[in-house]
């Protein structure tokens, strides 16, 4: 596929060639990983099977952001998507944040995908360091980036359809061995009968898991990047409301199999919860096969990353919004932003001395980290639509209902001990970005 990526200062779209379907494959692609694979896992822990209900909430409010970007963009297509609207309905600073907060949320992607992939890889090999793993996979996802465009576009799409697969596969069996054709000596804990069974970490485990079901589905932005490319951009929020439905689908019931299937103290931030479901059924293949899946799976989203926040640099670069330097390209290797993949690269290699130093909790905090990076986005695309469409009563009602529930995961990470140090690290993230963005727009825009 190719990555369309934001600028704060938009131009407009060419001719698209894409159907509304079409749009709605490619969402389903870039939408899942780790975040859904392992991250949910995470999520269960804090609050048990609530979790299935913060999947549904999740899906609500990422529809509502996903519309209203889509109205933008049938309105006033731009390159330059949520960034260039924020820039339109607050100015340079707003479209300034948002692309810096864009890349470094991938950043923090990039970290948590790795440590995932390391963390999954240590089921084969569990005596090995975790930063050994991550510098691997690092160097891998580096040769793939290294191979152009043509290349990297045939290693994600075969990973695409291997990730989709491994989801679908679980939810046969899980389904084969609930309705009784896969026999085992195996009592599931089944429903929950109370709200105590539904919510055995109490409504704060429930408000703290919010923002593990709004990471797995992050991506919706760069479907709204990519709807620049539908032959008609009216299409755009058919596109999206499919693309939710069928990920809602299989996230709720691969997540309710395995709450279903497993108890509630079984479930780790190391093994996916797909795994841990259909463990007592000592399925020799399962655990090999799927774990392998998940890692390709991961593998796949931290490459698209890698990819995209090379090229992001670069966009910014042109723009003004950063270095010039950055916008450099090597003719001899595809027209490669070497400058722009090296501070990536760097990030890479942050994220794996950090693993090296926290094993223990890197993941949880990267992955915080990097949710709420995605969420402060999506606030700003709400409330740059509310500014620049013209939008009746209900429509307000709705976008503010979308906005509670992104403040509502935000806030939820302060809840849990063991995910707050998260929302720190985004905190300084959105705190460094805005006080350079005061400061250009004081000294230099001004101007």
């Amino acid at each position: 596929m190719d990555f369309f990526i934001p600028s704060g200062k938009g131009k407009s779209s060419k001719e698209g060639s894409l159907k509304w379907w079409q749009l709605s494959l490619i969402g389903i692609g870039c939408t899942i990983g780790t975040g859904f694979f392992l991250g949910s896992s995470i999520g269960i822990k804090v609050t048990g099977p609530s979790i299935v209900l913060s999947f549904l909430l999740a899906a609500l409010g990422t529809y509502f952001v996903y519309d209203l970007l889509a109205k933008m963009t049938a309105e006033d297509p731009q390159d330059g998507s949520f960034c260039y609207y924020a820039n339109k309905a607050y100015g340079r600073w707003a479209g300034f944040s948002c692309g810096w907060n864009y890349w470094c949320s991938n950043i923090l992607i990039m970290g948590s995908q790795l440590t995932a992939l390391s963390i999954l890889t240590r089921f084969w090999f569990s005596s090995v360091p975790l930063w050994l793993f991550a510098a691997g996979y690092a160097i891998l996802s580096i040769i793939v980036v290294l191979m152009g465009n043509k290349g990297f576009d045939k290693v994600e799409n075969v990973l695409a359809v291997i990730k989709t697969a491994a989801i679908v596969m679980f939810i046969i069996i899980a389904a084969a061995a609930v309705i009784g054709w896969i026999h085992g000596d195996v009592k599931h804990p089944g429903f929950p009968h109370s709200a105590k069974e539904l919510f055995p970490e109490g409504y704060k485990g429930f408000w703290s898991s919010l923002i593990y079901a709004f990471y797995a589905y992050g991506g919706i932005e760069v479907i709204g990047l990519m709807a620049m490319r539908l032959k008609k951009k009216d299409d755009a929020p058919k596109a999206g409301i499919v693309m939710l439905i069928v990920l809602v689908v299989i996230y709720v019931i691969s997540i309710g199999l395995a709450v279903y299937m497993a108890a509630h103290g079984s479930f780790t931030e190391k093994e996916s919860p797909f795994v841990t479901a259909l463990d007592k059924y000592h399925f020799s293949f399962f655990s090999h096969v799927f774990n392998a899946a998940i890692i390709l799976a991961g593998f796949s989203t931290m490459t698209a990353s890698l990819f995209g926040v090379t090229t992001l640099l670069v966009t910014l670069a042109d723009s003004g919004d950063a270095p010039a330097f950055f916008s450099k390209k090597l003719k001899k290797l595809k027209q490669l932003p070497l400058p722009s993949l090296g501070l990536a690269t760097l990030g890479l290699i942050a994220s794996i001395i950090t693993a090296l130093l926290l094993p223990g909790k890197i993941y949880e905090y990267i992955t915080t980290a990097a949710g709420i990076l995605i969420l402060f986005n999506w606030f700003f695309i709400i409330i740059s639509a509310l500014r620049i469409l013209k939008i009746n009563i209900l429509g307000k009602l709705v976008a503010c209902i979308g906005l509670v529930l992104i403040l509502a995961a935000v806030s939820g990470t302060l809840m849990e001990k063991s995910i707050r140090m998260g929302f720190f690290v985004s905190l300084l993230f959105v705190a460094l970005i805005g006080l350079i963005a005061f400061i250009l727009q004081k000294k230099v825009w001004n101007k």
